[in-house]
Protein backbone atom coordinates (compact mmCIF):
# COMPACT_ATOMS: atom_id res chain seq x y z
CA UNK A 1 0.00 0.00 0.00
CA UNK A 2 0.90 3.34 -0.87
CA UNK A 3 -0.35 6.94 0.63
CA UNK A 4 -0.06 9.26 -2.15
CA UNK A 5 0.03 9.11 -6.42
CA UNK A 6 0.29 11.56 -8.84
CA UNK A 7 -0.10 11.40 -13.06
CA UNK A 8 1.54 13.37 -14.81
CA UNK A 9 -0.83 15.97 -16.66
CA UNK A 10 -2.30 15.50 -19.89
CA UNK A 11 -0.06 16.52 -22.86
CA UNK A 12 -2.65 18.58 -24.21
CA UNK A 13 -5.23 21.58 -23.20
CA UNK A 14 -8.86 21.66 -24.41
CA UNK A 15 -8.64 23.33 -27.31
CA UNK A 16 -11.40 26.02 -27.06
CA UNK A 17 -11.99 29.45 -25.39
CA UNK A 18 -14.87 27.59 -23.23
CA UNK A 19 -17.38 24.97 -23.43
CA UNK A 20 -19.45 26.58 -25.94
CA UNK A 21 -17.25 26.95 -28.06
CA UNK A 22 -17.24 23.12 -28.35
CA UNK A 23 -20.81 23.39 -30.84
CA UNK A 24 -19.12 26.14 -32.75
CA UNK A 25 -15.56 23.76 -33.45
CA UNK A 26 -17.61 20.76 -34.03
CA UNK A 27 -20.08 22.50 -36.56
CA UNK A 28 -17.22 24.16 -38.19
CA UNK A 29 -14.92 21.12 -38.42
CA UNK A 30 -17.38 18.48 -38.91
CA UNK A 31 -20.75 19.54 -40.13
CA UNK A 32 -22.20 16.20 -41.26
CA UNK A 33 -21.01 14.23 -38.09
CA UNK A 34 -24.28 13.20 -35.89
CA UNK A 35 -23.94 15.33 -32.53
CA UNK A 36 -27.87 14.20 -31.30
CA UNK A 37 -30.36 11.63 -31.48
CA UNK A 38 -33.14 13.37 -31.37
CA UNK A 39 -36.68 11.05 -29.87
CA UNK A 40 -39.85 12.79 -32.74
CA UNK A 41 -42.72 10.69 -32.07
CA UNK A 42 -41.78 7.00 -32.37
CA UNK A 43 -38.13 7.95 -34.70
CA UNK A 44 -35.12 8.68 -33.70
CA UNK A 45 -33.86 11.68 -35.53
CA UNK A 46 -30.13 12.14 -36.71
CA UNK A 47 -28.87 16.13 -35.70
CA UNK A 48 -25.63 16.67 -37.18
CA UNK A 49 -23.16 18.93 -35.82
CA UNK A 50 -23.96 21.79 -38.38
CA UNK A 51 -27.98 21.53 -37.52
CA UNK A 52 -27.13 21.41 -33.79
CA UNK A 53 -24.99 24.67 -33.78
CA UNK A 54 -27.77 26.38 -36.13
CA UNK A 55 -30.46 25.40 -33.12
CA UNK A 56 -28.35 26.55 -30.44
CA UNK A 57 -27.34 29.67 -32.18
CA UNK A 58 -31.46 30.49 -32.26
CA UNK A 59 -32.07 30.16 -28.41
CA UNK A 60 -28.78 31.66 -27.47
CA UNK A 61 -30.53 34.81 -29.91
CA UNK A 62 -33.71 34.36 -27.79
CA UNK A 63 -31.63 34.52 -24.50
CA UNK A 64 -29.67 37.46 -25.35
CA UNK A 65 -33.23 39.11 -26.37
CA UNK A 66 -34.59 38.13 -23.35
CA UNK A 67 -31.93 39.74 -21.22
CA UNK A 68 -29.66 37.21 -20.44
CA UNK A 69 -25.75 38.86 -20.44
CA UNK A 70 -22.48 36.98 -19.07
CA UNK A 71 -22.13 35.54 -15.80
CA UNK A 72 -26.09 35.92 -15.14
CA UNK A 73 -27.33 32.71 -13.32
CA UNK A 74 -29.80 30.49 -15.85
CA UNK A 75 -31.67 27.76 -13.71
CA UNK A 76 -32.69 24.46 -15.44
CA UNK A 77 -35.11 22.28 -13.56
CA UNK A 78 -36.64 19.29 -16.28
CA UNK A 79 -35.77 15.40 -17.05
CA UNK A 80 -33.10 14.58 -18.61
CA UNK A 81 -34.26 15.54 -22.56
CA UNK A 82 -33.50 17.26 -25.43
CA UNK A 83 -34.10 20.90 -24.74
CA UNK A 84 -32.60 20.49 -21.66
CA UNK A 85 -29.00 19.72 -23.20
CA UNK A 86 -29.80 22.34 -25.54
CA UNK A 87 -30.92 25.44 -23.72
CA UNK A 88 -27.65 24.58 -21.21
CA UNK A 89 -25.20 24.47 -24.46
CA UNK A 90 -26.94 27.85 -25.66
CA UNK A 91 -26.28 29.43 -22.04
CA UNK A 92 -22.64 28.81 -22.36
CA UNK A 93 -22.37 29.84 -26.01
CA UNK A 94 -23.87 33.37 -24.38
CA UNK A 95 -21.69 33.37 -21.14
CA UNK A 96 -24.34 32.69 -18.77
CA UNK A 97 -23.73 30.08 -15.81
CA UNK A 98 -26.31 27.23 -15.67
CA UNK A 99 -27.64 25.98 -12.47
CA UNK A 100 -29.06 22.51 -12.41
CA UNK A 101 -31.94 22.08 -10.46
CA UNK A 102 -33.51 18.19 -9.75
CA UNK A 103 -36.84 17.69 -11.25
CA UNK A 104 -37.19 15.75 -7.68
CA UNK A 105 -36.19 18.94 -5.76
CA UNK A 106 -39.03 20.24 -3.31
CA UNK A 107 -40.33 23.98 -3.26
CA UNK A 108 -38.25 24.75 -0.54
CA UNK A 109 -34.96 23.16 -2.01
CA UNK A 110 -35.89 25.36 -5.18
CA UNK A 111 -36.19 28.43 -3.01
CA UNK A 112 -32.24 27.55 -1.21
CA UNK A 113 -30.82 27.14 -4.62
CA UNK A 114 -32.56 30.21 -6.57
CA UNK A 115 -31.72 32.33 -3.74
CA UNK A 116 -28.46 31.56 -2.80
CA UNK A 117 -27.13 31.62 -6.33
CA UNK A 118 -28.24 34.89 -6.93
CA UNK A 119 -30.07 33.30 -10.61
CA UNK A 120 -32.35 35.45 -12.73
CA UNK A 121 -33.53 33.35 -14.88
CA UNK A 122 -35.10 29.91 -14.76
CA UNK A 123 -35.63 27.01 -17.31
CA UNK A 124 -38.47 24.53 -15.98
CA UNK A 125 -39.90 21.16 -17.95
CA UNK A 126 -43.98 22.09 -17.41
CA UNK A 127 -46.19 24.14 -15.51
CA UNK A 128 -46.25 21.26 -12.70
CA UNK A 129 -42.43 21.90 -11.97
CA UNK A 130 -43.01 25.67 -12.17
CA UNK A 131 -45.68 25.25 -9.54
CA UNK A 132 -42.85 23.67 -7.21
CA UNK A 133 -40.27 25.89 -8.23
CA UNK A 134 -42.55 28.91 -7.51
CA UNK A 135 -44.27 27.74 -4.77
CA UNK A 136 -43.64 29.19 -0.92
CA UNK A 137 -40.85 31.56 -2.31
CA UNK A 138 -40.56 34.94 -2.82
CA UNK A 139 -37.94 34.51 -5.91
CA UNK A 140 -39.03 36.58 -8.55
CA UNK A 141 -36.97 36.11 -11.36
CA UNK A 142 -37.88 35.34 -15.26
CA UNK A 143 -39.04 31.45 -15.54
CA UNK A 144 -39.26 30.18 -19.03
CA UNK A 145 -41.29 26.41 -19.88
CA UNK A 146 -40.08 24.31 -21.91
CA UNK A 147 -43.00 22.70 -23.03
CA UNK A 148 -44.64 25.92 -23.90
CA UNK A 149 -43.00 25.55 -27.09
CA UNK A 150 -39.89 27.28 -25.60
CA UNK A 151 -37.54 26.52 -27.86
CA UNK A 152 -39.21 27.85 -31.00
CA UNK A 153 -40.57 31.10 -28.81
CA UNK A 154 -36.63 31.91 -28.00
CA UNK A 155 -35.82 31.31 -31.82
CA UNK A 156 -38.53 33.60 -32.76
CA UNK A 157 -37.74 36.46 -30.32
CA UNK A 158 -34.37 36.37 -30.89
CA UNK A 159 -34.84 36.88 -34.89
CA UNK A 160 -33.31 40.57 -34.41
CA UNK A 161 -29.79 39.58 -32.81
CA UNK A 162 -26.76 38.95 -35.15
CA UNK A 163 -24.28 35.76 -35.34
CA UNK A 164 -21.73 38.60 -34.72
CA UNK A 165 -23.78 39.23 -31.50
CA UNK A 166 -23.78 35.79 -30.63
CA UNK A 167 -19.94 35.22 -31.67
CA UNK A 168 -19.22 38.04 -29.20
CA UNK A 169 -21.40 36.83 -26.34
CA UNK A 170 -19.48 33.35 -26.65
CA UNK A 171 -16.08 34.78 -26.52
CA UNK A 172 -16.71 36.28 -22.80
CA UNK A 173 -15.92 33.34 -21.04
CA UNK A 174 -12.37 31.77 -19.95
CA UNK A 175 -11.01 28.68 -18.76
CA UNK A 176 -10.80 30.27 -15.56
CA UNK A 177 -14.02 31.82 -15.34
CA UNK A 178 -17.81 29.80 -14.07
CA UNK A 179 -19.43 27.80 -16.30
CA UNK A 180 -22.09 26.16 -13.79
CA UNK A 181 -22.93 25.96 -10.10
CA UNK A 182 -24.17 22.74 -9.57
CA UNK A 183 -25.51 21.91 -6.40
CA UNK A 184 -24.55 18.97 -4.24
CA UNK A 185 -27.56 16.09 -3.82
CA UNK A 186 -27.92 17.06 -0.21
CA UNK A 187 -27.92 13.98 1.82
CA UNK A 188 -27.54 16.77 5.17
CA UNK A 189 -28.55 19.45 5.26
CA UNK A 190 -28.99 22.71 2.85
CA UNK A 191 -27.33 21.84 -0.82
CA UNK A 192 -23.96 23.46 -1.14
CA UNK A 193 -23.05 25.09 -4.45
CA UNK A 194 -20.32 24.22 -6.19
CA UNK A 195 -18.26 26.47 -8.63
CA UNK A 196 -17.53 24.91 -11.37
CA UNK A 197 -15.09 26.22 -14.03
CA UNK A 198 -15.14 26.26 -17.93
CA UNK A 199 -10.98 24.80 -17.72
CA UNK A 200 -12.62 22.00 -14.88
CA UNK A 201 -14.86 20.10 -16.97
CA UNK A 202 -12.70 20.67 -20.22
CA UNK A 203 -9.39 19.52 -18.14
CA UNK A 204 -11.20 16.59 -16.76
CA UNK A 205 -12.52 15.57 -20.64
CA UNK A 206 -8.98 15.91 -21.99
CA UNK A 207 -7.39 14.22 -19.13
CA UNK A 208 -10.07 11.15 -19.00
CA UNK A 209 -9.61 10.91 -23.13
CA UNK A 210 -5.40 10.37 -22.48
CA UNK A 211 -6.53 7.83 -19.74
CA UNK A 212 -8.98 5.98 -21.98
CA UNK A 213 -7.43 6.09 -24.93
CA UNK A 214 -9.81 4.55 -27.52
CA UNK A 215 -13.28 4.60 -24.77
CA UNK A 216 -14.61 6.74 -28.16
CA UNK A 217 -14.18 6.09 -31.22
CA UNK A 218 -15.67 7.08 -34.63
CA UNK A 219 -19.49 6.54 -34.80
CA UNK A 220 -20.10 5.60 -31.26
CA UNK A 221 -23.39 6.17 -29.59
CA UNK A 222 -24.51 6.55 -26.39
CA UNK A 223 -28.21 6.82 -24.49
CA UNK A 224 -28.29 9.27 -21.29
CA UNK A 225 -30.60 8.27 -18.99
CA UNK A 226 -28.98 9.41 -15.75
CA UNK A 227 -30.37 13.11 -14.47
CA UNK A 228 -28.68 16.18 -16.44
CA UNK A 229 -28.61 18.01 -13.58
CA UNK A 230 -25.85 15.48 -11.82
CA UNK A 231 -22.09 16.17 -12.30
CA UNK A 232 -21.69 12.34 -13.80
CA UNK A 233 -24.56 13.45 -16.64
CA UNK A 234 -22.90 16.64 -17.25
CA UNK A 235 -19.65 16.16 -18.27
CA UNK A 236 -20.32 12.18 -19.91
CA UNK A 237 -22.42 15.28 -22.33
CA UNK A 238 -19.39 17.84 -22.24
CA UNK A 239 -16.98 14.39 -23.08
CA UNK A 240 -19.22 13.25 -26.11
CA UNK A 241 -19.62 16.84 -27.64
CA UNK A 242 -15.59 16.96 -27.12
CA UNK A 243 -15.38 13.95 -28.54
CA UNK A 244 -17.92 14.00 -31.54
CA UNK A 245 -19.89 10.98 -29.67
CA UNK A 246 -23.92 11.04 -30.81
CA UNK A 247 -25.91 11.48 -27.79
CA UNK A 248 -29.51 10.28 -27.05
CA UNK A 249 -31.64 11.12 -24.21
CA UNK A 250 -34.18 8.92 -21.92
CA UNK A 251 -35.11 10.57 -19.00
CA UNK A 252 -37.53 7.25 -17.89
CA UNK A 253 -35.38 4.58 -16.09
CA UNK A 254 -38.67 2.31 -16.58
CA UNK A 255 -38.07 2.81 -20.79
CA UNK A 256 -34.30 2.60 -20.79
CA UNK A 257 -34.34 -1.29 -21.46
CA UNK A 258 -36.63 -0.05 -24.89
CA UNK A 259 -34.06 2.46 -25.39
CA UNK A 260 -31.10 0.67 -25.49
CA UNK A 261 -32.78 -1.72 -28.35
CA UNK A 262 -33.50 1.62 -30.48
CA UNK A 263 -30.48 3.43 -30.26
CA UNK A 264 -27.87 0.21 -30.05
CA UNK A 265 -25.01 2.27 -27.76
CA UNK A 266 -21.68 1.17 -28.26
CA UNK A 267 -20.63 2.14 -24.95
CA UNK A 268 -22.74 3.21 -21.47
CA UNK A 269 -22.30 5.58 -18.41
CA UNK A 270 -24.26 3.99 -15.40
CA UNK A 271 -24.41 4.41 -11.72
CA UNK A 272 -24.10 0.94 -10.00
CA UNK A 273 -27.50 0.94 -9.05
CA UNK A 274 -28.84 0.71 -12.77
CA UNK A 275 -26.47 -2.15 -13.11
CA UNK A 276 -27.40 -3.89 -9.78
CA UNK A 277 -31.44 -4.04 -11.29
CA UNK A 278 -30.11 -5.55 -14.85
CA UNK A 279 -28.25 -8.03 -13.53
CA UNK A 280 -30.98 -8.59 -10.52
CA UNK A 281 -33.29 -8.60 -13.36
CA UNK A 282 -31.93 -11.34 -14.84
CA UNK A 283 -31.22 -13.54 -12.05
CA UNK A 284 -34.82 -12.91 -11.10
CA UNK A 285 -36.00 -14.51 -14.48
CA UNK A 286 -33.09 -17.32 -14.11
CA UNK A 287 -34.58 -18.24 -10.71
CA UNK A 288 -38.39 -17.78 -11.62
CA UNK A 289 -38.00 -20.75 -14.42
CA UNK A 290 -36.34 -22.98 -12.07
CA UNK A 291 -34.65 -26.22 -12.74
CA UNK A 292 -32.27 -26.37 -15.90
CA UNK A 293 -32.53 -22.34 -16.61
CA UNK A 294 -31.79 -21.58 -12.87
CA UNK A 295 -28.80 -24.03 -12.63
CA UNK A 296 -27.29 -23.06 -15.76
CA UNK A 297 -27.49 -19.27 -14.84
CA UNK A 298 -26.01 -19.54 -11.67
CA UNK A 299 -23.25 -21.46 -13.18
CA UNK A 300 -23.24 -18.61 -16.14
CA UNK A 301 -22.34 -16.23 -13.14
CA UNK A 302 -20.08 -17.81 -11.21
CA UNK A 303 -17.99 -18.91 -14.57
CA UNK A 304 -18.05 -15.11 -15.31
CA UNK A 305 -16.69 -14.29 -12.12
CA UNK A 306 -14.06 -17.12 -12.10
CA UNK A 307 -13.05 -15.96 -15.82
CA UNK A 308 -12.94 -12.31 -14.68
CA UNK A 309 -10.83 -13.18 -11.88
CA UNK A 310 -8.27 -15.04 -13.78
CA UNK A 311 -7.89 -12.86 -16.60
CA UNK A 312 -7.31 -10.27 -13.75
CA UNK A 313 -3.82 -8.17 -14.44
CA UNK A 314 -2.33 -9.73 -17.54
CA UNK A 315 -3.32 -13.21 -16.53
CA UNK A 316 -5.07 -16.12 -18.47
CA UNK A 317 -7.82 -18.69 -17.83
CA UNK A 318 -7.51 -22.04 -17.68
CA UNK A 319 -8.34 -24.05 -21.16
CA UNK A 320 -11.53 -25.28 -19.22
CA UNK A 321 -12.66 -22.03 -17.87
CA UNK A 322 -12.30 -20.35 -21.57
CA UNK A 323 -14.33 -23.17 -23.14
CA UNK A 324 -16.67 -22.90 -20.44
CA UNK A 325 -17.06 -18.87 -20.58
CA UNK A 326 -17.30 -19.45 -24.67
CA UNK A 327 -20.47 -21.70 -23.83
CA UNK A 328 -21.70 -19.08 -21.69
CA UNK A 329 -21.15 -16.26 -23.83
CA UNK A 330 -24.02 -17.73 -26.54
CA UNK A 331 -26.61 -19.52 -23.91
CA UNK A 332 -26.64 -16.60 -21.15
CA UNK A 333 -24.47 -13.45 -21.94
CA UNK A 334 -25.55 -12.58 -25.41
CA UNK A 335 -29.12 -12.06 -24.11
CA UNK A 336 -27.43 -9.54 -21.79
CA UNK A 337 -25.74 -7.63 -24.71
CA UNK A 338 -29.09 -7.90 -26.77
CA UNK A 339 -30.46 -5.90 -23.41
CA UNK A 340 -28.31 -3.66 -23.71
CA UNK A 341 -28.69 -2.91 -27.47
CA UNK A 342 -26.51 -5.60 -29.00
CA UNK A 343 -23.47 -3.20 -30.04
CA UNK A 344 -22.34 -1.89 -26.06
CA UNK A 345 -19.22 -3.55 -25.28
CA UNK A 346 -17.87 -0.86 -22.44
CA UNK A 347 -19.45 0.30 -19.41
CA UNK A 348 -18.23 2.79 -17.03
CA UNK A 349 -19.61 3.34 -13.91
CA UNK A 350 -19.33 6.05 -11.48
CA UNK A 351 -21.61 7.82 -8.99
CA UNK A 352 -20.58 5.26 -6.50
CA UNK A 353 -19.14 2.40 -5.43
CA UNK A 354 -19.86 -1.17 -7.57
CA UNK A 355 -19.54 -4.09 -5.95
CA UNK A 356 -16.21 -6.32 -6.68
CA UNK A 357 -18.78 -9.68 -7.60
CA UNK A 358 -20.77 -7.47 -9.78
CA UNK A 359 -17.83 -5.68 -11.55
CA UNK A 360 -16.25 -9.38 -12.04
CA UNK A 361 -19.80 -10.36 -13.47
CA UNK A 362 -19.81 -8.24 -16.05
CA UNK A 363 -16.59 -8.66 -16.96
CA UNK A 364 -16.59 -11.78 -17.25
CA UNK A 365 -20.11 -11.50 -19.64
CA UNK A 366 -17.87 -9.62 -22.37
CA UNK A 367 -18.14 -6.26 -21.36
CA UNK A 368 -15.00 -3.72 -20.93
CA UNK A 369 -16.15 -3.01 -17.44
CA UNK A 370 -14.23 0.56 -15.92
CA UNK A 371 -15.05 2.07 -12.46
CA UNK A 372 -14.13 5.38 -11.58
CA UNK A 373 -14.30 8.40 -9.02
CA UNK A 374 -15.33 11.11 -9.17
CA UNK A 375 -17.30 14.23 -6.69
CA UNK A 376 -19.03 17.70 -8.04
CA UNK A 377 -16.57 19.07 -6.62
CA UNK A 378 -13.90 17.48 -8.32
CA UNK A 379 -15.39 18.81 -11.92
CA UNK A 380 -16.79 14.71 -12.22
CA UNK A 381 -13.70 13.05 -12.17
CA UNK A 382 -10.73 11.95 -10.40
CA UNK A 383 -9.80 8.03 -11.11
CA UNK A 384 -10.59 5.75 -13.46
CA UNK A 385 -9.95 2.28 -14.51
CA UNK A 386 -7.65 2.39 -18.05
CA UNK A 387 -8.52 0.28 -20.62
CA UNK A 388 -6.86 -2.93 -20.27
CA UNK A 389 -5.41 -2.76 -16.97
CA UNK A 390 -8.37 -2.66 -15.04
CA UNK A 391 -8.82 -3.63 -11.28
CA UNK A 392 -11.55 -4.71 -10.70
CA UNK A 393 -13.08 -3.81 -7.25
CA UNK A 394 -10.93 -0.61 -7.38
CA UNK A 395 -12.10 3.02 -9.08
CA UNK A 396 -8.72 3.19 -10.86
CA UNK A 397 -6.02 5.40 -11.14
CA UNK A 398 -5.84 8.99 -11.05
CA UNK A 399 -6.59 11.28 -14.57
CA UNK A 400 -3.78 12.92 -15.48
CA UNK A 401 -3.23 15.95 -13.34
CA UNK A 402 -4.73 14.44 -10.11
CA UNK A 403 -3.25 13.63 -7.32
CA UNK A 404 -4.47 11.26 -4.36
CA UNK A 405 -3.35 11.12 -0.98
CA UNK A 406 -4.65 8.56 1.89
CA UNK A 407 -4.54 10.86 5.44
CA UNK A 408 -3.60 9.20 8.45
CA UNK A 409 -7.56 8.72 9.21
CA UNK A 410 -8.11 6.99 5.60
CA UNK A 411 -9.62 9.93 4.10
CA UNK A 412 -8.81 10.45 0.67
CA UNK A 413 -7.60 13.88 -0.61
CA UNK A 414 -7.01 15.31 -3.94
CA UNK A 415 -5.47 18.32 -5.47
CA UNK A 416 -5.69 19.25 -9.28
CA UNK A 417 -5.99 22.06 -11.25
CA UNK A 418 -9.84 20.84 -12.45
CA UNK A 419 -11.29 21.00 -8.88
CA UNK A 420 -14.00 23.10 -8.27
CA UNK A 421 -13.48 27.01 -7.83
CA UNK A 422 -14.83 26.26 -3.77
CA UNK A 423 -18.44 26.61 -2.49
CA UNK A 424 -20.71 29.55 -3.60
CA UNK A 425 -20.72 32.15 -1.02
CA UNK A 426 -19.83 29.52 2.08
CA UNK A 427 -16.58 30.36 3.32
CA UNK A 428 -17.30 28.18 6.13
CA UNK A 429 -17.83 24.93 3.81
CA UNK A 430 -14.27 25.97 2.38
CA UNK A 431 -12.64 26.43 5.50
CA UNK A 432 -13.82 23.05 6.37
CA UNK A 433 -12.98 21.33 3.08
CA UNK A 434 -9.28 22.17 2.31
CA UNK A 435 -6.31 21.94 3.70
CA UNK A 436 -3.91 23.98 1.32
CA UNK A 437 -4.10 22.77 -1.92
CA UNK A 438 -5.80 19.34 -0.89
CA UNK A 439 -9.63 19.02 -0.98
CA UNK A 440 -11.05 16.41 1.70
CA UNK A 441 -13.01 14.28 -0.45
CA UNK A 442 -15.09 12.57 3.38
CA UNK A 443 -14.58 9.49 1.80
CA UNK A 444 -12.37 6.47 3.23
CA UNK A 445 -10.18 4.82 0.83
CA UNK A 446 -6.73 3.13 0.00
CA UNK A 447 -4.00 3.34 -2.75
CA UNK A 448 -1.69 -0.14 -3.90
CA UNK A 449 1.45 0.32 -4.83
CA UNK A 450 0.44 0.60 -8.93
CA UNK A 451 -1.94 3.62 -7.46
CA UNK A 452 -5.25 2.02 -7.88
CA UNK A 453 -7.72 3.40 -5.35
CA UNK A 454 -10.42 1.61 -3.81
CA UNK A 455 -13.43 3.22 -1.91
CA UNK A 456 -13.95 1.59 1.47
CA UNK A 457 -16.74 3.81 2.82
CA UNK A 458 -17.87 7.50 3.72
CA UNK A 459 -15.98 9.17 7.01
CA UNK A 460 -18.85 9.95 8.61
CA UNK A 461 -21.04 6.70 7.76
CA UNK A 462 -18.31 5.16 9.65
CA UNK A 463 -20.32 2.81 12.82
CA UNK A 464 -17.89 2.56 15.66
CA UNK A 465 -19.92 -0.32 17.91
CA UNK A 466 -19.86 -0.39 21.46
CA UNK A 467 -16.51 -2.49 21.73
CA UNK A 468 -14.67 -0.05 19.60
CA UNK A 469 -14.92 -1.67 15.99
CA UNK A 470 -14.75 0.28 13.31
CA UNK A 471 -17.07 -0.55 10.52
CA UNK A 472 -17.91 0.53 6.76
CA UNK A 473 -21.37 -0.54 6.11
CA UNK A 474 -20.98 -0.02 2.33
CA UNK A 475 -19.04 -3.73 2.14
CA UNK A 476 -21.62 -5.55 3.57
CA UNK A 477 -24.50 -3.33 2.29
CA UNK A 478 -22.87 -4.02 -1.37
CA UNK A 479 -22.78 -7.60 -0.54
CA UNK A 480 -26.39 -8.42 0.39
CA UNK A 481 -27.62 -5.79 -2.15
CA UNK A 482 -25.87 -8.82 -4.98
CA UNK A 483 -29.15 -11.07 -3.77
CA UNK A 484 -31.43 -10.63 -6.52
CA UNK A 485 -34.39 -10.80 -4.41
CA UNK A 486 -32.62 -7.86 -2.10
CA UNK A 487 -33.61 -4.27 -3.45
CA UNK A 488 -31.58 -2.34 -0.53
CA UNK A 489 -30.13 -2.46 2.40
CA UNK A 490 -28.79 -0.36 5.32
CA UNK A 491 -26.10 -1.47 8.03
CA UNK A 492 -26.28 0.04 11.38
CA UNK A 493 -24.81 -0.65 14.53
CA UNK A 494 -22.98 2.78 16.16
CA UNK A 495 -22.41 2.07 19.91
CA UNK A 496 -24.66 -0.74 19.99
CA UNK A 497 -23.11 -4.19 21.22
CA UNK A 498 -23.26 -5.82 17.24
CA UNK A 499 -24.16 -4.77 13.44
CA UNK A 500 -27.92 -5.40 12.33
CA UNK A 501 -29.16 -4.37 9.07
CA UNK A 502 -32.91 -2.68 7.39
CA UNK A 503 -33.41 -4.85 4.53
CA UNK A 504 -36.04 -4.26 1.67
CA UNK A 505 -37.05 -6.60 -0.99
CA UNK A 506 -36.93 -5.73 -5.05
CA UNK A 507 -40.72 -5.56 -6.12
CA UNK A 508 -38.89 -6.59 -9.59
CA UNK A 509 -38.59 -10.17 -8.59
CA UNK A 510 -40.62 -10.62 -5.89
CA UNK A 511 -43.14 -11.79 -7.82
CA UNK A 512 -41.16 -14.64 -8.88
CA UNK A 513 -39.82 -15.61 -5.54
CA UNK A 514 -43.45 -15.72 -4.07
CA UNK A 515 -44.63 -17.68 -7.26
CA UNK A 516 -42.41 -20.48 -6.53
CA UNK A 517 -42.90 -20.65 -3.17
CA UNK A 518 -46.71 -21.06 -3.33
CA UNK A 519 -47.62 -17.11 -1.31
CA UNK A 520 -50.55 -14.92 -2.04
CA UNK A 521 -50.03 -10.99 -0.94
CA UNK A 522 -47.48 -8.23 -1.09
CA UNK A 523 -44.18 -7.86 0.80
CA UNK A 524 -45.90 -5.99 3.56
CA UNK A 525 -47.94 -9.20 4.02
CA UNK A 526 -45.08 -11.72 4.24
CA UNK A 527 -42.55 -10.00 6.88
CA UNK A 528 -42.98 -12.35 9.08
CA UNK A 529 -43.09 -14.91 6.92
CA UNK A 530 -41.03 -18.11 7.41
CA UNK A 531 -39.59 -18.81 3.70
CA UNK A 532 -39.02 -14.92 3.18
CA UNK A 533 -36.84 -14.60 6.40
CA UNK A 534 -35.26 -17.81 5.77
CA UNK A 535 -34.37 -16.52 2.25
CA UNK A 536 -32.84 -13.29 3.06
CA UNK A 537 -30.89 -15.28 6.09
CA UNK A 538 -29.33 -17.29 3.70
CA UNK A 539 -27.81 -13.35 2.16
CA UNK A 540 -26.81 -12.64 5.28
CA UNK A 541 -25.48 -15.67 6.43
CA UNK A 542 -23.72 -15.60 3.04
CA UNK A 543 -22.09 -12.06 3.27
CA UNK A 544 -20.85 -12.77 6.66
CA UNK A 545 -18.41 -15.00 5.35
CA UNK A 546 -16.69 -12.45 3.82
CA UNK A 547 -16.14 -10.33 7.54
CA UNK A 548 -14.97 -10.68 10.86
CA UNK A 549 -17.10 -11.53 13.35
CA UNK A 550 -17.58 -8.19 14.79
CA UNK A 551 -18.44 -7.11 11.63
CA UNK A 552 -21.07 -9.27 10.49
CA UNK A 553 -24.58 -8.83 10.86
CA UNK A 554 -26.74 -10.31 13.69
CA UNK A 555 -30.38 -9.42 12.93
CA UNK A 556 -31.89 -7.57 10.73
CA UNK A 557 -35.78 -5.81 9.83
CA UNK A 558 -37.43 -6.93 6.27
CA UNK A 559 -38.74 -3.26 5.46
CA UNK A 560 -42.62 -3.05 3.59
CA UNK A 561 -41.13 -1.20 0.60
CA UNK A 562 -38.52 0.06 -1.05
CA UNK A 563 -36.24 3.21 -0.91
CA UNK A 564 -37.11 5.67 -3.26
CA UNK A 565 -36.37 9.51 -4.36
CA UNK A 566 -39.97 9.70 -4.37
CA UNK A 567 -40.11 8.85 -0.66
CA UNK A 568 -37.11 10.84 0.53
CA UNK A 569 -34.94 7.91 1.21
CA UNK A 570 -32.61 8.49 -2.13
CA UNK A 571 -31.35 11.20 -3.86
CA UNK A 572 -32.10 11.63 -7.27
CA UNK A 573 -28.79 9.57 -8.15
CA UNK A 574 -30.16 6.69 -6.24
CA UNK A 575 -27.84 7.54 -3.33
CA UNK A 576 -28.86 6.45 0.44
CA UNK A 577 -29.72 9.14 2.62
CA UNK A 578 -28.89 7.59 5.61
CA UNK A 579 -30.31 10.45 7.82
CA UNK A 580 -33.21 10.16 6.88
CA UNK A 581 -33.63 6.62 7.17
CA UNK A 582 -32.24 6.52 10.25
CA UNK A 583 -34.93 8.75 11.52
CA UNK A 584 -37.93 7.55 9.60
CA UNK A 585 -37.12 4.06 10.51
CA UNK A 586 -35.61 4.34 14.08
CA UNK A 587 -38.40 2.18 15.80
CA UNK A 588 -37.18 -0.06 13.55
CA UNK A 589 -33.68 0.06 14.14
CA UNK A 590 -34.58 0.10 18.23
CA UNK A 591 -36.25 -3.34 18.08
CA UNK A 592 -33.09 -4.88 16.53
CA UNK A 593 -31.45 -4.11 19.72
CA UNK A 594 -34.42 -4.52 22.47
CA UNK A 595 -35.38 -8.08 21.15
CA UNK A 596 -38.69 -6.86 19.90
Amino acid sequence: MTTEFATPPATKSFPVENLGRLVFKNAEEAPNDVAVLRLVGTDWTEVTCAQYLQEVKGVAKGLIARGVQPGDRLAIMSHTRYEWSLIAWAAWAVGAVTVPIYETSSSAQCDWILTDSGATFAVVEDLELREVMTSGTEWSGDIMVIENDLVAQLTASGADITDEQVEQASLAMGHEDRCAIIYTSGTTGNPKGCEILHGGFGGVVVAVEQQLQDAFVPNSRTLIFLPLAHVLARILEVACFYKRVAVAHEPDTTKVVERLAEVHPTFLVSVPRVLEKVYNSAAGKAEAAGGAKAKIFKAAVQTAIDYSTAIEGGGKPSTGLALKQKLFSKLVYSKLHEALGGECNRIISGGGPLGARLGHFYRGAGFDLLEGYGLTESSGVLTVNPIGQAKIGTVGRPIPGVTIRIAEDGEILAKAKTLFNGYWQNPKANEDSWTGEWYHTGDIGQLDSDGYLSITGRKKDLIVTAGGKNVSPSQMEDLLSADPLISQAVVVGDNRNYIAALVTIDQETFPAWRDKHGKTGEVEDLLQDGDLVGTIQDAVDQANKSVSRAESIRKFKILAAEFSVESGELTPTLKLKRNVVHDRFGSEIEALYSGN
